[in-house]
């Protein structure tokens, strides 16, 4: 299976999505880019699409936004709480940062990952 790789302009984006939280640690992941906090995945990149971990009723408000789809790094596998933002997610930062803070603040409730 070949993965999507993240551009460098993707790359750059997501990364300015993140507020500034001393819990949250960037790393990769599918390898591109992934931020995790308590150890725990809560958005990525594959390729160019992002992805975040919602829980309730963000995730189902986020579904019914066209372009997004459940996230499925292999077909057939979907990552339980997982959402594709829509493709255009680079031209709408602003809205995509409020995706993130609140896959940020549903995954931090969490318990820690162990090591």
């Amino acid at each position: 299976m070949k993965i999507p790789r993240s551009s460098e302009i993707a790359k750059e984006s997501f990364r300015s999505l993140f507020p500034k939280d001393s819990r949250i640690t960037i790393r990769p992941m599918f390898g591109n880019l992934a931020g995790f906090v308590n150890g725990n995945m809560f958005t990525g990149l594959y390729g160019e699409d992002l992805f975040v971990r919602l829980f309730g009723d963000d995730r189902e408000e986020l579904l019914r936004l066209k372009g997004t789809s459940v996230f499925e790094p292999m077909k057939g596998r979907q990552m339980k709480d997982y959402v594709v933002a829509p493709i255009k997610w680079m031209q709408k930062l602003e809205i995509a940062q409020t995706w993130i803070t609140k896959a940020l603040e549903g995954t931090a409730k969490l318990p820690k990952k162990k090591k």
